[in-house]
This record gives structure tokens, sequence and C-alpha cells, in this order.
């Protein structure tokens, strides 16, 4: 039987991480990935976070193959037929020193990226090949079957993403529930350069993310339409059993979006060059398993890591956070020859001490917000509604602001409701 120090089962921004460093440190390493070529199994919105990928891959946007800086961000509510949007408009450079917060990118491009720095820092990878399960000795793991190949390891990372079926496989988890997933529902639309520097105002090396909050059929859920060089990323990430109960197909409700009149300006005269969908967990610490055992780790999206603090929706930058965690742990139990549960069980604290994870505590309280189905569509309509009696000039005497929102509410939804919902929103976001 073949044996490794580590295999990485998944060669995402999670795996690739964990494989490039320990591969660096001296480590004999097998990363492993179900695709043709890393990437090719994903979907992803498309944003990827500067500062915790810079920490692993120094300057990586001088090399790797990113698509604009995002320094133009945008919360946009969909009413019925309008729109209200908060736009900010940063610097490039940012004023953090490094060139802007986040870059676009297409997993197809940059995951391959990824996998190439793992293999240049020395670790053996493998295409094209599908992990049917983990091999499990007396309780710990050993290593992992793949076709007719057994191969041995001190440690196994898995990283093969949401569905982690290798974790249920061999019962390291428990079912999921229907509850806490979602479905990403993503369109590549390919646009002239030109057409979207002039749409979106701005540069050829900048771009600018959006957040779509209403219009998703009714769903609990929001949209993104994040800028690439030449072409859009749009996309609905929707409640699956939210979307389940309204007996619609993912495609119609994606269609229904693009239809609403901002967001098909924004897309108008495109070409559609990729469609994917893919489960999303929903994120947040209540969610996140036991991240190790006797011989493993888990990371990434098999650890249902990502944050949605209702303005960004992000899982890459925890994904990378959460491989060098899991180096970070693998070194410290080669060290000493530990790869119990006890070994690696610094995984935890390592991890714990990335911003990422702190992110998470700053803004688990949002989690409520994303099960209450009058932010999906009643106060995106409420918004839209306000906004457009408020500029209106009527032959009737015109109310204040309190009025105009008094009229609004009237009937849809109680002071009580109101209130709370208010108070939600400052407990998740605000205080």
């Amino acid at each position: 039987m073949e044996e490794f120090q580590v295999i990485v089962v998944g060669a995402g921004p999670a795996g690739a991480t964990a494989a490039y460093l320990l591969a660096k440190a001296g480590l004999n390493v097998l990363l492993v990935e179900r695709g043709q070529s890393a990437g090719s199994k994903n979907v992803s919105g498309g944003l990827i976070y500067t500062g915790i990928l810079n920490q692993v891959y120094p300057n990586f946007w001088e090399e790797a193959p990113v698509e604009r800086a995002i320094s133009n961000h945008s919360l946009v509510f969909l009413g019925e037929g309008s729109s209200v949007s908060v736009d900010f408009r940063g610097q490039v450079p940012a004023p953090s020193g490094l060139p802007c917060n986040a870059y676009s990118v297409l997993r197809a491009k940059f995951d391959p990226w990824l996998a190439e720095k793992a293999e240049a820092a020395g670790a053996a990878l493998i295409t094209g090949t599908t992990v049917e399960s983990l091999i499990v000795e007396d309780g710990r793991v050993t290593g992992i079957q793949a076709g007719s190949d057994r191969i041995a390891a001190k440690v196994v990372i898995d990283a093969e993403g949401s569905r982690s079926l290798l974790m249920k496989q061999a019962h390291l988890r428990s079912d999921f529930n229907a509850d806490e997933i979602s479905l990403g529902v993503k369109e590549v639309i390919r646009l002239p350069v030109e057409t979207i520097n002039q749409r979106f105002r701005c540069s050829a090396e900048e771009g600018v993310a959006l957040t779509l909050v209403g219009h998703t059929s009714g769903l609990q859920g929001g949209g993104f339409l994040y800028t690439n060089r030449d072409s859009l990323s749009l996309g609905i990430v929707v409640k699956i059993n939210s979307l389940y109960k309204s007996k619609r197909h993912p495609h119609e409700v994606l269609d229904e979006f693009k239809s609403h009149p901002f967001v098909a300006g924004m897309i108008e005269g495109g070409e559609v060059i990729e469609y994917s969908a893919q489960t999303v967990h929903r994120g947040g610490l209540h969610l996140i398993p036991k991240l190790y055992g006797d011989g493993y780790l888990v990371v990434g999206s098999a650890a249902r890591l990502l944050l949605n603090n209702i303005l960004t929706l992000r899982g890459m930058d925890l994904a990378v956070a959460s491989g060098m965690a899991a180096a970070q742990a693998v070194l410290a139990a080669h060290e000493k020859n530990d790869f119990s549960a006890a070994g690696l069980s610094v995984y935890a604290d390592y991890f714990k001490q990335t911003s990422c994870y702190k992110d998470l505590e700053t803004f688990r309280q949002v989690y409520p917000l994303l099960e209450n189905q009058r932010f999906f569509e009643f106060y995106p309509n409420l918004a839209c509604s306000m906004m457009e009696q408020l500029f209106a000039v009527n032959p009737t005497p015109s109310k204040k602001r309190l009025g105009v929102m008094k009229d609004n509410i009237q009937g849809k939804v109680s002071l009580v409701d109101l209130t709370k919902d208010m108070f939600a929103v400052a407990k998740g976001l605000v205080v």
C-alpha cells in the first residue's frame, strides 16, 4: 500500500492551501481532486478577500489569475419594478496598503493556480480521481480508497466540499438538516470590457460587487452580481427547503430574478457562457461540526464554514483560513508524532485565532435575520415604496417621513413585529 504523511481530499482553496503549506514545510503530501482540473467542480460567486490570502501567498495578485480589484460595493433592495441602492466607492490601492479589499475571480482559473502552487511546493497532485471512502481502522482514519487504490496516511484532511460525503460514509458526522442548507444558482454572462466599464462606472482594473435583496420569488435568500474582466458573475442563493415548498425550479427563480428592471439593465446584451448550481451551507458558528478526530481534519465547505453578514457572503477566505490552521495543526502533530484527536485538537485553537473566526463570532446574531421572511420581500418593497413617495411631488399635500412609513406598513406588519425586527437588526449588525 502506498503511503503519504498527509492526504488532502479536494483541491479548492482550503485543500490547496493546506497542501501548499505542508509540502512547503517538507512533508510528503498527496492532493487528490475529483474534477479533471481544480475548480472544475466548484461554484462560487467569485470574491476572494485579500487579507487572509496575502498571509499565505504574499502579493498573490501579481501572479494569480484575478479578474478585477473590487473597490466599489452596493447593497440593492429590489422592490416591484423599482430599487433602492446604498453605494460605497473606495480607492485602489486601498488605505490598508493592500491593492484592494477583494478581487473578483473565476474559480475555473483561480483554483488551478492554487493547486499549481501546492504542486510547485512539492505536493503530489492527482486530478480526475474520486475518493470513494476513508479507510477507518479501530476508529482511526488511516487513509483513503480511490478506485482499486488504497493509500495510507498519518492524517487525512477532508476538503471535499459542502456535501462532505466521506465524513458521512465513515459515520464521522450526522446527517445535514435541510433547513440549514441553501442552493446557489449562478450564471457567468459575457460582456465587452468597455460595456462593463461604462455600465458600472469603473476602470478596466476596478470592479463592483452588488449584494441584492428581494425579488427572489418570495423565497428566503438573496442575489449577487460581481464584475469580472469581460464577464459578470450573477446568481442567487436561496434556502433549499423554501425552494422545495415553492415547487419552483432553480432556473425559473433565477430567470425571474434576472427579469427585474435593475438586474436586466445590468446584464443587457450579455451572453450566458456558464450555468451552475450547488448546495451551500447556511453558515454560522452554530453549524460548525467537530473539526478533527483520530487521523483526520475537516476544512472549508466540508466544515460548513461560511459567513453571511448581509453585506457580504464569504466562503473562500474562511476556507483559506481553515486550510492554514489545519496545516499548522498537522505540523505541530508531526513534531510530536501524535496524530490522534488529542494531537490534532490544536487545529481548532489555531482557527479560532484567525480574523475569519472572530468575524464569525462578531456576526453570530445575524442568522436569525435570515430566517425572517419579511426581510426577503416585505422590507425591500417597503424601502422602494417609501423612497418613491418621498421623492414624488403630488397635487395633494406631502407627508413627513414617519407618516409615509405608517401608510406603507399599515395592515402589513404590526408595530410590535416591526420593533422586534429592528431590534434584531441592531443586535445582529450594529451593537
